[in-house]
């Protein structure tokens, strides 16, 4: 049975609800949000492009949100294809709106509910059959836009055609990782989740950790994001926690489980205190100004509960962490110090493990989404399966028997039947314990995981140690960028050109992505730094000219190229996508030219390709460029970044033909799919075409804007000089207004400026603040 979902309301506008609906716009959904009040749904919508982190990909999403009211406006939901409830978790509030819901909705309208751990099948009770068979728990994470996971909650009436609709729609459209979830109270990942912190609090005390050294270690040294314990629970807020934590206490008919999930001592206070964390000022971290107006973390002391400046925790484990690689290597070189804190850590993790294997079954019915869970929704690095397999599940489950830890029944089975490890893989293929077995897991084929591929003999076509081209199937092949940080240097470039030839005899096209946290964070500016502090100019030179013959012969291959960036997306990365004939951003895709951040401009052919699509999309031969060459000039000189996939078109950086991937998993299979729909419908690359520059006059417009935010005390006097040298290039030098010129010259002009700027003092001085401490540097 075949579900349309193309409209959609909300009812509930506060954080969550207004977050959802947002979410929803950036997919392009038309939404009713209503609420008691229609002036409530007006003010959240008002709200969303002033909140912070943004819920919007782009402001203008704002006009798909419809804002309503429950009672005028409930008759609309006939219309609609999706209604989510977010309202008050309370039960009995939650069922008397169903039951308008159920009275209006359309024979196919599927309803949800988002909640974090009520009951699904409660709420249903006494609803139609209709109504029942379309209903279920969608268990969006705060806040929606950014967290991966929805937990989807079949109730035992739910109609399976409809899970799946939904399974697919949120995957493909709405970008989620979606693990289906048991109704039991927190579902799944809060129900680990929860524990975790509770076990956490309970071994703070007992061991008399402080606030510090506990987010020492169960931040990045444990494989988890750097918010840790305690910084979490402030950002959930502590009386959100306590709630959280209540489900389960008022849930579970098993006493020990009911102790652990009954919110300690000290949390209590701080709540009855009105100490919640970020939303009311003040939580286990409070924020002063200090002597010199600077802003001051405090941490509470438990004990005495007042605030004070902590102290960055130091011991073996701690240092050991810092030097190993990757969450497997930290998690096991903290667990194998012989201190406190590689005691406080297993003591956090053993619980947390047995606790995972004990509810396998009752919450989810695989590992595999336990594990996907606990990284979708806390951004885990590791699933508690895989932390297992990191550190040793034989070793450490001989190490929970000596301490008297009850271990699960089938995790004694599985060892005893001589398997070493909960994951195993064979040629590209992954497989995880379950059911006594192990299965493999089912990878959706629009996951292309180049991972996998590059286990397989015969799918490295090309490789060096900073990239690779990967056979990705159908005559398309993958150029990998895998250097550190993924910044390109020498072996990426030398790889862009083998591949360029390669392609070229022996496949259909070719897409440009990778699988690195970001997709690549500019050019290595180690290697210039060095020959600039040299003076070595001729092998700078050699440098710029290698980078931009490798995005030209990039963009004059025969066949169709497609680049596929996620996450940040920087100087000479923007540059590696724009010969593209498509970019297919992800949703959330940082994506911008920030050169000028450490004291240079774009050489790679990105101030060309500005101009060259600035000049192609006049309307006219005569069409003033003024306007978009200025707009362009500040978005460089200010170095501004996307704050989205979409919001590139808003920066000049999205083409009409570029496009935007919801699912960030997607993206290699829809490049894939771009380029082979190129390839058969006969592609042909466009031919070099003459840029129409604005030259000297319209370069003057440039520089008196620059010089009137250095006498506003805007910019420095380096920052007029960088803008300087960026409004030559950007304008297309000393030529006439309207002179056109090849792209190889405006190439030599950002060279030319490049290497000029590469001896400056001030400009080495920022690339080596950069490279020490990720910031930029104004002076």
């Amino acid at each position: 049975m075949a579900f349309t979902l193309s409209k959609a309301a909300v009812i509930g506008s506060g954080v969550m609800g207004s977050g959802i609906a947002a979410h929803l716009a950036n997919a392009g959904i038309p939404t009713l949000l209503l609420d008691v009040k229609r002036e409530y749904a007006v003010s959240a919508v008002a709200k969303l492009p002033k909140t912070n982190p943004a819920p919007l990909f782009r402001s203008v999403n704002a006009q798909l949100i419809a804002p309503g009211s429950i009672d005028d406006d409930l008759g609309k939901l006939a219309q609609v294809d999706w209604i989510i409830e977010v309202v008050t978790e309370k039960l009995d509030v939650k069922r008397q709106l169903l039951e308008r819901i159920d009275a209006v909705r359309g024979p196919r309208t599927i309803v949800s509910t988002n909640t974090s751990g009520i009951s699904v099948n409660a709420m249903s009770k006494g609803r139609s059959e209709g109504f029942r068979k379309h209903f279920l728990g969608t268990h969006f994470f705060n806040p929606p836009r950014y967290m991966k996971l929805l937990e989807i909650v079949p109730t035992a009436d739910t109609e399976p055609e409809v899970v799946a609709a939904m399974r697919a729609f949120c995957e493909r459209r709405l970008g989620k990782g979606v693990v289906v979830a048991k109704d039991t109270p927190n579902f799944v990942a809060n129900r680990i989740g929860t524990y975790g912190l509770l076990v956490t609090l309970r071994e703070m005390e007992k061991g008399g950790y402080t606030v510090d050294e506990v987010d020492a270690i169960t931040g990045p040294a444990m494989g988890r994001p750097k918010s840790a314990t305690f910084r979490t629970l402030d950002l959930v807020g502590l009386d959100t926690f306590v709630h959280v934590a209540g489900n389960v206490h008022g849930g579970t008919n098993d006493p020990a489980e009911r102790d652990v999930f009954d919110a300690p001592g000290p949390l209590r206070t701080l709540v009855e205190r009105g100490w919640l964390g970020e939303k009311s000022g003040q939580g286990f971290y409070k924020k002063i100004k200090g002597a010199d107006g600077k802003s001051v973390i405090q941490s509470l002391d438990l004990k005495t509960l007042e605030y004070g400046v902590g102290r960055k925790p130091a011991g073996a484990a701690i240092e050991a962490a810092k030097q190993a690689k990757g969450a497997r290597g930290k998690i096991k070189a903290l667990l194998g110090a012989n201190d406190r804190y590689s005691q406080l850590a297993w003591n956090i993790l053993a619980p947390v493990l047995l606790y995972a294997a004990d509810k396998l079954g009752e919450i989810a019915d695989t590992a595999l989404d336990i594990d996907n869970a606990m990284k979708w929704g806390f951004n885990w690095d590791l699933g508690p399966f895989e932390t297992w397999d990191a550190i040793g599940v034989r070793r450490s489950v001989e190490r929970m028997r000596g301490e008297g830890r009850a271990i699960p029944a089938w995790v004694e089975a599985w060892l005893a039947a001589g398997n070493e490890t909960f994951y195993t893989s064979d040629a590209g293929k992954r497989f995880y314990a379950n059911a006594g077995a192990y299965a493999e897991v089912e990878t959706p084929k629009e996951e292309i995981s180049l991972r996998a591929l590059k286990e397989r003999p015969g799918s490295v076509v090309l490789s060096n140690p900073g990239a690779s081209l990967v056979d990705i199937g159908d005559g398309i092949a993958c150029l990998e960028f895998h250097s550190p940080n993924n910044a390109i240097g020498g072996d990426i470039l030398t790889m862009i050109e083998r591949s360029v030839e390669e392609v070229r005899r022996n496949w259909r096209g070719l897409v440009v992505a990778n699988e690195g946290r970001n997709f690549c964070v500019g050019a290595n500016l180690m290697l210039l730094l060095m020959e600039a502090q040299d003076e070595e100019w001729d092998e700078v030179d050699r440098i710029i000219r290698m980078f931009q013959n490798a995005m030209m012969s990039l963009k004059a291959l025969e066949k169709p190229v497609v680049a596929a960036p996620h996450r940040m997306t920087l100087g000479g990365g923007v540059e590696a996508c724009m010969p593209a004939d498509v970019v297919l951003f992800s949703s959330e895709t940082y994506f911008g030219l920030v050169e000028t951040g450490v004291g240079l401009i774009p050489a790679g052919g990105g101030c060309k390709e500005m101009a060259l699509r600035i000049s192609a999309d006049a309307a006219s031969p005569e069409a003033d460029l003024q306007p978009a060459i200025n707009a362009a000039f500040e978005t460089i000189a200010l170095a501004k970044t996307s704050t989205s996939g979409p919001n590139a078109r808003d920066l000049g950086y999205m083409r009409a033909t570029d496009r935007v991937v919801m699912n960030v998993d997607h993206r290699i299979y829809e490049a894939k799919r771009l380029a082979l729909a190129l390839d058969e419908a006969g592609y042909a690359p466009k031919p070099r075409q003459r840029i129409r520059v604005v030259g000297r006059d319209g370069a003057a417009v440039l520089k008196m804007g620059a010089l009137q935010m250095r006498q506003g005390g805007y910019i420095s006097d380096h920052d007029l000089l960088i803008a300087k040298k960026l409004a030559h290039v950007l304008a297309g030098g000393d030529v006439p207004a309207g002179a056109l010129v090849t792209e190889q010259y405006l190439l030599d002009l950002e060279r030319e400026a490049f290497l000029s700027l590469t001896g400056e003092p001030k400009t080495q001085a920022r690339m080596q603040h950069i490279l020490a401490t990720g910031k930029p540097l104004r002076n």
